[in-house]
């Protein structure tokens, strides 16, 4: 397993940040495989999903988002892009995808066009089944109140001010993976 070595190297000092990183990826880690084991027909890579729980959200120390003890220069919005770079820097494609495609429940280039939002002109979505698993368990959990978990209802309603079609992926993922 790589991400313990890349968290060093990114989150060095033990403070705030790295501790709310820390919980809030083996929240998402935690859920995701606990929907592999509930679905073994489905085959994910348990690797893959530990490692990619672990390292979706490397990226927030770039960003600036005080309350969740972030002081980069970056908008939050790009904390899954820009760690989807660090991720590429070290190799690693698989867990680079998984970064920049768990934002909701993606991203189109129509999202990107529609709210004129700082990002590529492309689809951000999730294709793989693991890109998939990591993107819905993190919407459980949100860093800005790390004690909770959310229920699937109030999931879909934080949801709800993204779009409808969000909306109903969510709901879709969760027939599928609950």
């Amino acid at each position: 397993m790589i991400y313990p070595q890349i968290i060093d190297k990114y989150y060095p000092e033990d403070g705030p940040l790295r501790q709310l990183l820390l919980h809030h990826s083996r929240q998402v880690m935690e859920r995701a495989l606990l929907i592999a084991d509930r679905h073994p027909e489905l085959g994910a890579d348990r690797t893959l999903l530990v490692e990619g729980a672990m390292l979706h959200d490397i990226g927030i120390f770039l960003t600036h988002a005080p309350g969740i003890h972030c002081h980069g220069t970056h908008p939050y919005l790009l904390h899954g892009r820009l760690g989807a770079e660090l991720m590429r820097e070290e190799g690693r494609e698989d867990i680079a995808r998984i970064c920049e495609r768990h934002t909701g429940t993606g991203l189109t280039r129509q999202n990107i066009i529609d709210r004129g939002l700082p990002l590529p002109l492309q689809d951000f979505l999730p294709e793989t089944l693991e890109e998939t698993i990591v993107c819905y368990a993190d919407k459980f959990y949100s860093k800005s109140h790390p004690e909770r978990e959310r229920s699937l209802e109030a999931t879909a309603r934080s949801l709800a001010p993204f779009g409808e079609a969000g909306v109903r992926t969510f709901w879709q993922w969760a027939e599928r993976f609950e």
